[in-house]
């Protein structure tokens, strides 16, 4: 017995020392600079998108990137129970960068399924907690594209 809890602490001590890093905990190989983004369209996710952004802004990159971003944001309903009460809803973000030198555009979109909570207040902070993490996926999806071209 005392060997196997011996073997299981060990390699579970070996494992958690993998070597792990998000990938977009160091972007090391960026050669571009988001110099000046103009936003339209949903204002909450707009601004989560624009500090998520305004990251990449540096003065050592001679590549110079402009941005328009139109961003779109809809809350479904999607299920009612029997007495007409809505039980969850779809979320759904969407964003259309357009570089502006080389005019290319990239479309990214985002779907959730949230559940209806009585606590409105709860829903509505949930919500937008969800609207902020649409936000990082939307603006590492474009760095992703941006590193690739």
């Amino acid at each position: 017995m005392l060997k196997k809890n011996i073997t299981i602490l060990t390699l579970i001590f070996f494992l958690a020392n993998c070597g792990f890093t998000p990938i977009y905990l160091k972007n090391d190989n960026i050669n571009f600079s988001i110099e000046q983004i103009e936003f339209a369209g949903d204002r909450d996710l707009n601004n989560f998108l624009k500090i998520n952004l305004n990251r990449y802004k540096s003065e050592k990159n001679k590549n110079k990137i402009f941005l328009n971003v139109k961003t779109k944001y809809e809350k479904n309903i999607l299920t009612k129970d029997g007495t007409g009460k809505i039980s969850s809803y779809q979320l759904y973000a969407e964003a259309i960068f357009v570089i502006k030198p080389t005019n290319k555009t990239i479309r990214i979109e985002e779907k959730k399924i949230l559940e209806s909570k009585d606590d409105k207040f709860e829903e509505a902070r949930n919500e937008k907690s969800i609207k902020q993490s649409f936000a990082n996926s939307l603006s590492n999806k474009l760095i992703s594209e941006l590193i690739i071209n």
